[in-house]
């Protein structure tokens, strides 16, 4: 009987480990809350900004729209005659939703063959490297949360072709991205 109580004990232990932030932030209009809540989160942000140079409003503002904060974010399944699954829209994946390749070109450019996608320090240093990358090659500022996300969205090469200009939806978003970055902004003057 021990040993089953043992085994239970384990199994219990590691399910509890494995569960680390695959659920969003409480209150993910407020950047101090998720601050407070996640601490782990401010120290992934600090250090990107240090890093990369990118303001801390902006990786949240972009992180947000990409994956509420949840790790193992991925993206819808497609479906072929409404029902037979066939893989996802895109191989986007964790808190950054990086596509695989752009994954693989973070990896080799910054040497982090370790990196994880649905790690938080990890996926904010991705979003300061691709959107330094992008003020580099478009001169887009760092601190223009609307425009940094239509070219982390569509890619540098199709926002330099305005690929975006003809997604009505998508420059809706790109403006709520500018939007919640200037509230994230406002609000992270006034956390403890």
């Amino acid at each position: 009987m021990g040993r089953k109580i043992f085994a239970l004990l384990f199994v219990l232990l590691a399910a509890s480990c494995g569960g680390r932030d695959t659920t969003a932030p409480r209150n993910l209009n407020d950047a101090c809350a998720i601050l407070d809540q996640r601490p782990h989160y401010a120290r992934a942000f600090k250090r990107t900004e240090r890093r990369w140079g990118v303001p801390i409003n902006v990786q949240m503002a972009i992180m947000y729209q990409e994956s509420k904060f949840i790790g193992n974010a991925k993206t819808p399944h497609k479906y072929a005659l409404g029902i037979i699954p066939m893989g996802r829209v895109s191989s986007a994946y964790g808190y950054s939703q990086a596509l695989d390749g752009t994954w693989q070109e973070y990896q080799d450019a910054t040497r982090s063959r370790r990196a994880k996608r649905n790690d938080i320090d990890d996926a904010a240093d991705f979003i300061g490297w691709y959107l330094t990358g992008t003020t580099k090659q478009l001169g887009i500022p760092l601190t223009d949360a609307r425009r940094q996300y239509l070219a982390y969205h569509e890619g540098r090469a199709g926002y330099s072709r305005g690929s975006h200009n003809g997604k009505s939806w998508l420059l809706n978003v790109s403006s709520s991205v500018g939007s919640r970055s200037i509230l994230y902004g406002k609000q992270l003057a006034y956390c403890d």
